[in-house]
């Protein structure tokens, strides 16, 4: 029965051993766990807290954006008006030279025809006096 009792030691040895490594390796992997686990418990506390700054910026730059399309739409409109009222202008300085043009045509043409007409009238009388 010796025998059997010293057959036995050897493996209690290894079964002892390769407890106290699985209780060291436990023990490892908590502590792992817990130093992974408070890390992330502060970056969700700055996240929280950047979050918390972050939220009276977005607002600020919303109100922001919302005057600023405000304004857009202003000088849009305003855009728009001035360049009616320059195509209107324009339109209305066409129609002027053109008449203008018209009327000094007119102005012109009856201003030649007297031209003419004396001319004609002066041309006779030059030939009426030299056959004379």
């Amino acid at each position: 029965m010796m025998g059997d009792v010293t057959s036995l030691v050897t493996p209690l040895w290894i079964m002892a051993a390769l407890a106290i490594f699985q209780t060291l390796l436990l023990l490892a992997i908590s502590i792992g766990g817990y130093l992974i686990y408070s890390r992330v418990m502060t970056l969700a506390r700055d996240l929280e807290l950047e979050t918390r700054q972050i939220a009276p910026l977005r607002e600020k730059v919303d109100a922001i954006l919302v005057d600023v399309k405000a304004v857009t739409m202003r000088v849009a409109h305003r855009t728009e008006r001035v360049d009616d009222a320059v195509t209107g202008t324009i339109q209305r300085v066409d129609e002027t030279a053109a008449r203008v043009r018209a009327g000094v045509y007119d102005k012109v043409n009856q201003a030649a025809g007297v031209v003419r007409g004396i001319r004609a009238v002066i041309m006779t009388l030059l030939r009426s006096e030299s056959h004379a």
